[in-house]
């Protein structure tokens, strides 16, 4: 075996070595103390793990890793965690002001409806054709426990990821124009009554996988299976089979506005090299 190089997060070397199995491509994990984990490959894959490597150095946070070890049929390593944190609070710290203030808003405001808050704030922030800020107020607004993490985690995931491989500027107008054209969408189709991120989340969903397909030799910003789980889903809430209510309409027009947004992007930025 040859030594790829060492991280002091198990559970991420963990991730690494069941994407590397995932590709068909074997990788060891050993550690004397349980925190600081040495990779090692074979010689006959060394050039090919590399950049691969190199991709995962840069960040080894990436749901990719994850998936692989639900694939593989492996999210424990071996290895003993002694001593091993999730360093929530510090991965939050790193996230952009954007996904941060996301975050803390829509929580704010769904605590404020638990205490009673609900009619004077949702009054203000439901969608109103008449008054424009209200176009995207219904972003922020979360009806249950439920609700509001789910489309947290994946804001928080998938907002992050585009941030880092696209720039901020992406992930502010991806919010923008999803957040607009889902929240349009679900009032024409349905009505005034609903919110949530979840428009937004199915922006950032289709603009990852269209961006991913339109340039291969990056890193995936969402991997195809969690895009099927999520058209799934989105199926699923059109043939109201499931146990809660969907705003089916803004998770649509969030998808097919995000998928819009990562075309002409790309479009753009060839334009710009040419």
């Amino acid at each position: 075996m040859i030594e790829l190089g060492s991280l002091n997060n198990p559970r991420a070397a963990q991730g690494f070595i069941d994407y590397l199995k995932s590709k068909g491509l074997h990788g060891e994990l050993r550690s004397a103390d349980g925190s600081t984990v040495i990779i090692s490959v074979l010689p006959e894959h060394f050039h090919q793990v590399q950049p691969l490597w190199s991709e995962f150095t840069q960040n080894p946070h990436h749901p990719r890793y994850q998936q692989a070890s639900w694939e593989v049929g492996n999210t424990q390593s071996p290895l003993k965690y002694q001593g091993q944190s999730l360093n929530l609070m510090a991965r939050f710290k790193a996230l952009s002001w954007l996904n941060q203030a996301v975050s803390i808003v829509s929580i704010i405001i769904y605590i404020a409806f638990l205490f009673g808050a609900f009619e004077a704030i949702y009054t203000k922030l439901q969608f109103d054709p008449t008054q424009p800020l209200t176009w995207l107020t219904p972003a922020i607004v979360h009806f249950s426990a439920m609700h509001i993490v789910f489309n947290l985690i994946w804001w928080v995931s998938l907002g992050d990821n585009i941030e880092k491989q696209c720039g901020k500027l992406s992930l502010i107008g991806l919010f923008v124009v999803t957040a607009l054209i889902s929240n349009w969408a679900q009032y024409l189709m349905v009505g005034p009554n609903f919110g949530g991120l979840s428009g937004v989340v199915y922006g950032l969903l289709g603009f990852c996988w269209i961006h991913s397909a339109l340039t291969p030799k990056q890193p995936a910003l969402v991997s195809t299976a969690i895009v099927g789980f999520m058209l799934i889903w989105l199926i699923l809430g059109f043939a109201d089979v499931l146990f809660i209510g969907m705003a089916n309409w803004a998770h649509l027009g969030g998808l097919l506005s995000g998928m819009a947004y990562a075309v002409t992007s790309c479009m753009l930025r060839s334009k710009q090299r040419a």
